[in-house]
């Protein structure tokens, strides 16, 4: 399997995840198997396939982040030569030339992605349109909603 590419950061989130799944989650699941079995006749207990379809969703996440540490390759951007470029763990200030707005964003791997938090993958087509950029330049970007133009207005590595 080849590498995963994470932050530091994001090592630590899905960690703390699978801690969760593994402390919490998992023997709460397993109270509520318990529970249900009590209940006498499976065959019609709601409850009781409600828990075991949440217990195949928690031991399917659980394998799921096992595999992706297992592989992760943690790149620190503070470690690199990177000569004011744009590279993967950077956090990018960005200005929409057509409306003004700002955006920060830091570049991250696929498994810690959250647009919400401003984490893109490294794989969307804003973080490779960034990559190897410099503060000043501007980038194109083709979106859903037609081309965009962004102006790099600062490159921060964290």
């Amino acid at each position: 399997m080849a590498a995963i590419p994470l932050t530091s950061r994001g090592v630590e989130r899905l960690n703390q995840e699978l801690h969760r799944l593994k402390t919490v989650e998992r023997p709460s699941v397993i109270n509520a198997i318990a529970e249900a079995r009590a209940h006498g006749d499976l065959s019609e207990n709601a409850e009781y396939e409600a828990a075991r379809e949440r217990q195949g969703f928690i031991e399917g996440r659980i394998a799921e982040l096992e595999g992706t540490l297992s592989n992760a390759q943690v790149i620190d951007p503070t470690a690199l030569n990177t000569d004011g470029r744009v590279v993967f763990g950077a956090t990018v200030e960005i200005e929409d030339l057509e409306s003004g707005d700002r955006l920060a964003y830091q570049i991250v791997g696929d498994a810690e992605s959250d647009i919400k938090a401003n984490l893109i993958s490294v794989s969307s087509p804003v973080a490779r349109a960034l990559i190897g950029k410099s503060e000043g330049d501007v980038v194109e970007v083709r979106a859903p909603s037609g081309l965009r133009e962004y102006e790099i207005i600062g490159v921060r590595y964290v």
